[in-house]
């Protein structure tokens, strides 16, 4: 890869020069992810805005959608599969059922549990950012050969499986 020529490698240049002594090698790997999962993100969220969702918005309302009908989880379940704070998806699902897109009710036997369910508003607007959400998505992929996609995938799933639980 010594024909690139882009930031990173010009950050590593810079380094090998100021540290010969460090092998920054990885900073062509590891710097070039951050870059692109920075962009990618900012090619996302123009979807999710184009909706008049958040980055946020969309993942709650993608985690009820895919639970399958009736749509519902309670609020630690969505924390959990959106990785974020029960404080944090307090404040999301305060907006999304201001919006009219979810309700919340008390779903245990004891009283003490709650539900969050998609409205028929929010299962329809979810519907109609999702499928542009995998357009978009299938448009960004474009960008890799199509023959090292699968390769691409399975990399990127191994690594990151040092840093997940398994399901």
């Amino acid at each position: 890869m010594t024909d690139i020529d882009d930031q990173v490698a010009r950050i590593q240049r810079a380094w090998r020069r100021e540290r010969p002594d460090l092998d920054v090698t990885p900073i062509g790997t590891i710097g070039r992810l951050h870059r692109l999962a920075l962009a990618l993100t900012e090619e996302l969220v123009i979807v999710y805005r184009a909706h008049g969702l958040s980055e946020g918005d969309f993942d709650v309302m993608a985690a009820l959608r895919r639970s399958g009908a009736p749509h519902e989880a309670s609020p630690t379940d969505l924390a959990a599969s959106t990785m974020i704070t029960s404080g944090g998806m307090s404040k999301r699902l305060d907006r999304l059922e201001g919006a009219g897109l979810v309700t919340r009710r008390i779903g245990s036997e004891d009283g003490r549990g709650r539900v969050v369910a998609l409205t028929a508003r929010g299962k329809e607007l979810i519907d109609a950012a999702f499928t542009d959400h995998v357009a978009n998505e299938q448009r960004l992929l474009a960008m890799v050969p199509e023959a090292e996609r699968e390769a691409l995938e399975s990399a990127l799933a191994g690594w990151l499986a040092h840093f997940e639980e398994p399901a």
